[in-house]
């Protein structure tokens, strides 16, 4: 008797999502921190989106910006300088590593310290990564107009002050 060939059964049909309405925001649709968070996510996925790439993440180009900027930086001065606790940089710093973006050299004068140096595979993806940050750049320009450097203070401003909350409890 012959078989006949097994048909593939067919996915059900996904559902539609339900219609878009607006999602009232309450407290938080008056706070500058809400709107700073999502600022900020809107922004990394849009640079995510420009850079077009696995390595388009924009930590991965601060961190590969720093270093380049800063040879010899050691981990905890990355950690400072970026806002994130050496632990959490830790896992970032590996992988760079290990895709031979950044080498770590243990100092001398402190052997439990490393100094962070970018090797040219780093300094390929940094360039790379640089064209999309100065087109990025360019984009918030145009949305933030001539307030760019009133902008970047106040900026600088909250980040300062709450990094001085932090170490002062």
């Amino acid at each position: 008797m012959a078989r006949r060939p097994l048909m593939k059964a067919k996915a059900p049909p996904r559902p539609k999502p339900a219609a878009q309405h607006p999602v009232e925001l309450g407290w938080l649709g008056g706070t500058a921190g809400f709107y700073l968070r999502t600022a900020q996510e809107a922004a990394f996925q849009a640079f995510a989106r420009r850079a077009n790439g696995a390595d388009a993440r924009p930590w991965r180009f601060a961190v590969l910006a720093l270093i380049d900027a800063n040879p010899g930086l050691t981990q905890g001065e990355l950690a400072a300088a970026i806002r994130r606790n050496t632990s959490s940089l830790t896992p970032v710093l590996d992988d760079l590593c290990r895709q031979g973006y950044v080498s770590r050299q243990r100092l001398e004068s402190d052997r439990r310290t490393y100094a962070l140096k970018l090797m040219p595979k780093g300094n390929a993806a940094r360039i790379k990564l640089l064209a999309s940050a100065v087109e990025h750049e360019r984009e918030l320009d145009r949305i933030v107009g001539s307030n760019r450097a009133q902008f970047i203070r106040i900026l600088q401003k909250v980040a300062t002050a709450f990094a001085q909350d932090a170490t002062s409890k």
